[in-house]
């Protein structure tokens, strides 16, 4: 096995066990347009009983939802921090995960970091990368 597929399937199983082990979800620039990914994202998660926080400063609410500003603004504790913004956003935004003691830390398709990833590796956080977590939900369904 290459170090490419190995790498792989170690997110494959961390994405599982996140998805597995998780029951609330903060999703960081979600949006209140049905097109939007973070949307439709935050409504399968939703429909297959998970909890969902939006956090957006520019709403007040989104799914039926109070949406908050930011991670620190949440009155409860957050199992995955799930983001939806620009990858420059991604250390400010593992820096709030990181404060608030969240569990995971997941980086939609296309959002990679590596070090923001490690910062979260250090303080005991669970990274998934450039993985959407409703396809990795829909695999976990699917015999």
């Amino acid at each position: 096995m290459s170090e490419t597929q190995e790498m792989g399937s170690t997110q494959d199983r961390d994405a599982a066990e996140v998805l597995r082990k998780s029951r609330t979800v903060a999703v960081v620039g979600i949006s209140d347009k049905e097109d939007r990914d973070s949307h439709k994202v935050a409504k399968y998660l939703k429909e297959k009983g998970y909890r969902i926080i939006p956090v957006n400063p520019k709403l007040s609410r989104v799914l039926g939802e109070t949406c908050y500003p930011d991670l620190a603004s949440v009155p409860e504790h957050i199992d995955v921090v799930d983001i939806f913004r620009n990858v420059e956003a991604i250390p400010g935004i593992v820096e709030e995960a990181i404060q608030v003691g969240a569990d995971a830390v997941w980086m939609q398709l296309g959002l990679h970091h590596e070090e923001a990833a490690g910062r979260a590796r250090e303080r005991g956080i669970s990274v998934v990368m450039n993985k959407c977590m409703k396809i990795e939900h829909s695999k976990l369904s699917t015999p």
